[in-house]
């Protein structure tokens, strides 16, 4: 474990490094502080969870630029090599890189209770729910962030990997829509895989347990692939 957080500390000091991660927070909290605003103006209502899916889609944007440079960048730069010869296994580089990416979707996550505090200053919030939906929106993005962390392991070209994760994403995005219209015939079944569907018992202040374990076994699934991906490659 050692080891492990060592990479997280590393790949941490990276996001500070990297102009990428800067554009990703400050589009993130631009748009996210626009659809707040204009929500609130246009309605006048002391209710978060509205605003819960505006914060959802933008992810779909945001969490592709923070992971596509993740291990894209160590094949560009030929560093690979070292970090898969190195004493440490590809599971504690995978777990350590995950973990730093875990901790920027935390930071993400934190930043937008701005938005209820604003609001707790017009009228008394609804706390259980207000929490459970940041609970949902922190496992969506951790998901959704394991999702990227293996689509960099595709390609060398940062760019070429965000496409790819944004590609996985809107498909396991559109997996609601595809089960009521294109493919009605198996709706129950694609609708268990939507990423966001496991969110809205959340957001109405449900806790089920089927949901936790869903985004769980989401990230250790896509962990567990990323492993493969890079076993592979060490080998090659």
């Amino acid at each position: 474990m050692r080891r492990t957080w060592a990479l997280a500390r590393k790949e941490l000091q990276m996001y500070f490094y990297s102009p990428t991660s800067y554009v990703a927070f400050a589009f993130y909290f631009l748009v996210s502080g626009f659809f707040f605003s204009s929500d609130f103006l246009s309605t006048q209502s002391i209710d978060i969870r509205p605003m819960f899916g505006n914060f959802m889609v933008v992810y779909l944007f945001v969490i592709p630029l923070l992971t596509m440079r993740l291990i894209s960048d160590e094949l560009r730069l030929g560093t690979d090599e070292l970090l898969l010869t190195s004493p440490a296994s590809v599971t504690e580089i995978v777990l350590g890189k995950y973990i730093a990416a875990f901790f920027v979707q935390f930071a993400l996550t934190v930043g937008a209770l701005v938005y209820p505090l604003i609001l707790s200053s017009f009228g008394k919030l609804d706390q259980p729910t207000l929490w459970l939906s940041y609970l949902s929106l922190l496992l969506l993005g951790a998901a959704m962030m394991a999702v990227g962390l293996f689509a960099s392991t595709l390609s060398a070209h940062q760019m070429v990997a965000g496409i790819v994760a944004f590609a996985i994403l809107l498909l396991l995005w559109m997996m609601d829509w595809l089960g009521s219209g294109v493919l009605s015939g198996i709706a129950d079944w694609l609708s268990f895989f939507s990423l966001p569907g496991h969110t809205a018992n959340m957001q109405k202040g449900l806790l089920n347990l089927t949901d936790i374990i869903y985004y769980v076994g989401f990230i250790v699934v896509f962990l567990v692939i990323t492993i493969q991906t890079l076993e592979r490659k060490r080998w090659r």
